[in-house]
């Protein structure tokens, strides 16, 4: 049962520092403490888990507009940061993680400000079918947490420029660019100012949980395991992971995300195995290529190492059954 509320709002604008500044408070968040972390990111594409960087990103056109690219923990797909969005993270011990009550802070927030916000699908806040919102989740150990972006007043025209959007995705959503699917909550508020989200934002925490909200501030934390953190960040194998081309490349989209399997085989064995994909299951998906390694590339051998993993779910078993055994 959760007994205390706190609020870490940083104004540090460096992607790698605020991503580890995420992470510390995960890994030390108590039972019974709920954190909400509120930051930005200036000029910042932000992958997910379980992308190809180079595939997601156009690093040269990001990089000489003065932009990072940093990979997050969680799973899902791909974001454009700048000092137009205001980013949220969640973060409590498993027992008392509650979606629905996070979730319901943010849209209490929004609607106090005269915005008709609305939950759209598994993880996308809307106002009148555009998307303002997207969330992801992640979980290490109890540890949990729940983030996502606010788009207030964010720069469209480099989502395009920045942003590679698969064809796929783009089909399957009914719209020729990622710039059709999203919306500034300034679109219906032209005056909201970050400070009246961000007070907004601490008001529904307080309102919807039934406990006052006390202040967190950086000079509580550890620097030393928070430089760690940073350094971990700013790591280009971090960024990019191993990316080195493989025999077969297959890419599919399934109703759980977008999938891209590249792998070799010798004698009928999967002797190499990368996988690519937006999904949500960060852990899941990350742990396939280990998983399949060696294995014959027959159906049940497959199905039976894939279900030895956690939160392995029959619709992403199939779907990576169907991108391996294709001919």
């Amino acid at each position: 049962m959760l007994r205390e509320l706190y609020v870490l709002d940083t104004r540090n604008t460096d992607p790698r520092h605020n991503l580890a500044l995420e992470e510390y408070l995960l890994r030390h968040v108590q039972p019974g403490t709920c954190i909400l972390y509120l930051w930005q990111n200036q000029r910042t594409v932000v992958i997910g888990r379980n992308q190809h960087a180079t595939n997601e990103c156009r690093v040269q056109a990001l990089e000489a507009d003065g932009g990072q690219l940093v990979r997050r923990l969680s799973g899902g797909g791909a974001v454009y940061h700048d000092l137009g969005n205001l980013n949220f993270t969640f973060l409590t011990v498993h027992r008392d993680y509650d979606v629905e009550k996070q979730t319901q802070t943010i849209l209490q927030a929004v609607q106090s400000l005269g915005i008709p916000a609305e939950k759209n699908g598994r993880n996308d806040l809307t106002v009148q079918g555009g998307k303002f919102s997207g969330h992801a989740y992640y979980r290490t150990g109890e540890q949990c947490y729940h983030h996502g972006t606010l788009m207030v007043a964010v720069d469209l025209a480099p989502l395009e420029r920045y942003l590679n959007v698969s064809p796929l995705k783009l089909q399957a959503k009914g719209v020729a660019s990622v710039r059709a699917r999203v919306v500034n909550l300034r679109e219906f508020r032209p005056e909201l100012t970050m400070e009246e989200l961000r007070q907004g934002l601490i008001t529904a925490f307080s309102q919807v949980y039934g406990l006052p909200v006390q202040p967190l501030t950086e000079g509580d934390l550890d620097g030393e395991a928070l430089a760690q953190g940073i350094a971990r960040f700013s790591d280009l194998a971090w960024t990019y992971g191993d990316t080195r081309p493989l025999e077969t490349s297959r890419e599919a989209l399934f109703p759980w995300g977008i999938l891209r399997l590249d792998y070799s085989q010798r004698h009928g064995i999967l002797t190499q195995v990368a996988l690519w994909s937006d999904g949500l299951e960060e852990e899941f998906l990350r742990r396939v290529p280990e998983a399949l390694q060696g294995c014959p590339r027959q159906s049940t051998a497959i199905r039976q190492r894939l279900l030895a993993l956690p939160n392995a779910g029959e619709d992403m078993i199939e779907s990576i059954l169907t991108l391996l055994m294709e001919e």
